[in-house]
């Protein structure tokens, strides 16, 4: 969309700016914040500041994330009160901004808080101080930085930002509430139509490999607990009766970059991590170790990650075509097979049925990292059918999940490009590039 722009601008010495129109002025943060010194209050809750989220409190981010923040269990006293309206200079500002908080709390003394003063519209400056010129600009300033320093006013004080009057601030704080939630709206659709997809691609493989595609067929019980009803002509049986071997790697050192032609790589577990065989995802091994590699990776084999998190653990990828000069890590196992095919077993991998198996199984020192024994991965209970199903099975595994890739890969290519403008809108309006009082809801 062409938004209309200013009559007149003026240059501006601050090179982030550019250009900004002749009535807005160009001011030092300090002149506009106040560092906010106050102790934590005893009623306070505990605040986090999330790049995602802005300034909220910690235990209903971790309940609506599903995850886990640091939390300050000692020296509770050292902690400072936010008052709402506040923002908030945390350890990740110079990657996503300065945050807001529209809730009182406290928060670590790790961080800076900072109290708006009355030329301050909120709105604008929550836009203005994530946006991504900004944060380029707030970025350069930590570059002087030592390890461990967090960036603080001193920093942000660097950083001229533009101070339109009042009104325009209001004016330009309602259009991008309306105009990113429309825009979040639509990335919310594209989100969801990622997530169906994936879900009709799980029951899709799912159905295939343990039911297969004849809705006619008769089923029997299997008479073992992880696989239930099974076509009558499928097999029951456990990896170990179709593996021909199962190798690991070896630990070596390596440069965190991927090999170049010609030289050697090592696996990284995260080749199998996206649910496929990625041979990018490697470490060019130091020469000194070359000599000690070991099980180099081999076609239509099925490398599986024997030590991960939860989540990872065990994912599997399938090698069509063996890469040259790369090789395994001591974490991944190369699993051939004679009696079933690579390929069959590698969307096996991908169905609840796998993954209740590797859940049951799984150990490890702590709840963040598990480890698959080799001994339980070759009694894992799977169905077979025929061979020849099998590659059928497969065949039309490829076409379907090819198709469903490639709707996903365009809605994530749309999220993208959305993303991308609502980024570029939100500069142009904070910057003054284009003239939004106007616009109409």
């Amino acid at each position: 969309m062409n938004w209309p722009t200013y009559e007149t601008y003026r240059e501006v010495e601050t090179q982030w700016l550019g250009q900004i129109p002749d009535h807005w002025d160009i001011r030092n943060p300090k002149t506009l914040f106040v560092l906010h010194r106050e102790p934590a209050h005893p009623e306070d809750r505990q605040l986090t500041a999330s790049q995602s989220d802005g300034v909220v409190y910690q235990d209903e981010f971790m309940e609506t994330r599903g995850t886990r923040v640091v939390q300050v269990i000692e020296g509770q006293a050292g902690l400072k009160h936010v008052a709402a309206g506040d923002f908030v200079i945390s350890l990740r500002s110079f990657q996503g901004g300065i945050e807001y908080s529209p809730a009182p709390g406290k928060i670590s003394p790790a961080y800076t808080i900072l109290t708006p003063g009355r030329e301050v519209v909120d709105r604008y400056f929550v836009h203005l101080l994530k946006s991504s010129g900004f944060v380029q600009e707030l970025r350069s300033t930590s570059n002087q930085l030592r390890d461990g320093q967090a960036l603080g006013l001193e920093h942000f004080a660097q950083v001229r930002v533009p101070l339109p009057p009042s009104s325009e601030q209001v004016a330009i704080a309602g259009f991008l509430d309306r105009e990113t939630s429309r825009i979040d709206a639509l990335i919310g659709k594209q989100e969801q139509l990622i997530a169906t997809l994936r879900e009709d691609r799980t029951a899709t493989i799912t159905l295939a490999v343990t039911k297969g595609l004849d809705p006619d067929v008769g089923v029997r019980e299997s008479g073992v607990e992880w696989l239930g009803k099974i076509p009558q002509h499928w097999v029951p049986a456990r990896l170990k009766s179709v593996m021909v071997s199962i190798d690991s790697g070896t630990s070596v050192n390596g440069a965190d970059i991927p090999a170049e032609p010609g030289e050697v790589g090592v696996l990284k577990t995260s080749c199998v991590s996206g649910g496929w065989f990625n041979p990018t995802a490697n470490k060019t091994v130091v020469d000194e170790d070359i000599s000690r590699v070991s099980c180099p990776v081999r076609k239509d084999t099925l490398i599986v990650n024997r030590a991960n998190t939860p989540l990872l653990v065990g994912s599997a990828g399938y090698v069509a075509h063996a890469p040259r000069n790369l090789y395994l890590s001591d974490k991944l196992w190369q699993v051939r097979f004679e009696g079933a095919l690579a390929s069959f077993i590698y969307y096996w991998t991908r169905t609840d049925t796998y993954r209740s198996q590797i859940a049951a199984s799984c150990v490890g020192a702590s709840s963040s990292m598990q480890n698959l024994s080799m001994g339980d991965f070759r009694n894992f209970a799977l169905a077979l059918p025929p061979e020849k199903e099998q590659a059928a099975l497969v065949d039309f595994l490829d076409e379907r999940c090819r198709t469903i890739d490639s709707l996903i890969d365009k809605a994530a290519e749309v999220i993208v490009t959305m993303r991308e403008y609502r980024s570029a809108l939100i500069t142009a309006a904070v910057t003054g590039k284009i003239d939004v009082r106007q616009a109409v809801a």
